[in-house]
């Protein structure tokens, strides 16, 4: 099992993509905290899913693991970034730009 990390400094959240689960996981001191789940199909990679652990949330790292797994996708691949879950789409529409990956490859 290959595991990327990828850190985020300022927060000490590292956040974790495990592609044998299809989840990008946020670790906090080494804990996970949040994941964010997606499967692939075909060209596109569908997010389905967020979740931050209720005690964690209201610190933005909901926002971090979204981020780190956009700008994973974004250097990784080539595919499609289609946002099921309500949370990435809201995210998405909150920044412009990562509105590119919403698009790309069509």
């Amino acid at each position: 099992m290959t595991i990327d990390k990828l850190a985020r400094e300022d927060t000490g959240a590292q956040v974790q993509h495990d592609a044998e689960l299809s989840r990008y996981t946020l670790l906090l001191d080494g804990e996970p905290a949040g994941l964010a789940d997606y499967r692939i199909v075909g060209q596109e990679i569908r997010f389905t899913h967020t979740e931050v652990d209720p005690a964690k949330r209201d610190h933005g790292l909901a926002g971090i693991l979204v981020e780190e797994a956009l700008d994973d996708v974004r250097t990784s691949t080539d595919l499609t970034v289609v946002a099921d879950c309500p949370y990435v789409a809201d995210w998405i529409d909150q920044h412009a730009e990562y509105q590119d990956l919403l698009s790309r490859g069509r």
